[in-house]
């Protein structure tokens, strides 16, 4: 876990490949405001979920920015992190156990965080303090042949232009995740991706990452930017649904507070 010194003086924090957290991540459906207020209640009152737990969010679907899906909107989006495994009696609560009452889950599956790909500012205390802000949740397929391109590109190229981002507090964070298993799915989900982005970006007039990544990746990749890494991406992977949300509950603060070096 090394910090990432930005133009900024703003100390930021990337999980590496010998740090990766394990991340449960859940689709869920609440098909009424009833089933939408419990759902809330629940996860404010599981805080503690087992020792290895760092942290969760949950966040409420706003919007749809881009999708190549038909499948139907779901309702809210669900990730826990922790250090090293996932504890059997979590699987148990959150995969195994009927969800709340009107709730469906759609989805469950264990994500890695993708190497030097994974960024936090260390002084990270959330977005709902930042009203202008939406957590932007993206889902991509990668085709499985090209999955070790797609993650070179990414700790090569697109995390650390990212990080350079979040140091100018463009992004609140950037988290790359891939799929490692998936738990259970519904068949009317009517969607599947093996890569999660998450990051919280200024919603309004919010047209992707195109203008800002093109710059910080000419630092870097000076021949071509955006367009040349993009054009290998878009190679090799599809963008199933991108969505803009309202977090409900972040309790997140200690994944940087944990990757941060110790003295």
């Amino acid at each position: 876990m090394n910090p990432m010194n930005a133009d900024t003086g703003r100390q930021l924090i990337a999980i590496e490949p010998s740090h990766r957290w394990v991340v449960l991540g859940r689709t869920l459906h609440a098909a009424s405001e009833q089933a939408d207020r419990v759902l809330d209640q629940e996860a404010i009152a599981w805080r503690q979920i087992g020792s290895t737990c760092l942290g969760r969010g949950l966040y409420r679907h706003g919007s749809i920015f881009r999708g190549q899906s038909d499948a139907a909107v779901w309702s809210h989006a669900e990730f826990t992190y922790f250090r090293d495994f996932i504890p059997g009696d979590v699987i148990d609560h959150l995969v195994r156990s009927p969800p709340v009452p009107g709730v469906k889950l759609l989805r469950a599956e264990i994500l890695l965080t993708t190497p030097g790909s994974f960024v936090f500012p260390t002084n990270w205390r959330g977005s709902s303090h930042r009203p202008d802000r939406r957590p932007s949740i993206e889902y991509l397929d990668v085709h499985p042949s090209r999955l070790a391109d797609y993650r070179d590109i990414m700790h090569r190229y697109i995390g650390p232009a990212a990080a350079k981002l979040v140091a100018m507090g463009t992004l609140g964070t950037f988290r790359s995740m891939e799929t490692a298993a998936v738990l259970l799915q519904d068949p009317s989900l009517g969607a599947t991706w093996n890569q999660i982005h998450l990051s919280e970006v200024v919603a309004e007039g919010f047209r992707g990452f195109g203008e800002e990544i093109d710059a910080a990746l000419r630092e870097t990749v000076p021949k071509g930017g955006f367009t040349d890494v993009f054009a290998g991406l878009n190679d090799m992977r599809t963008i199933p649904r991108w969505t803009l949300n309202v977090p409900v509950f972040e309790d997140d603060a200690a994944v940087g507070e944990w990757a941060r070096p110790r003295k």
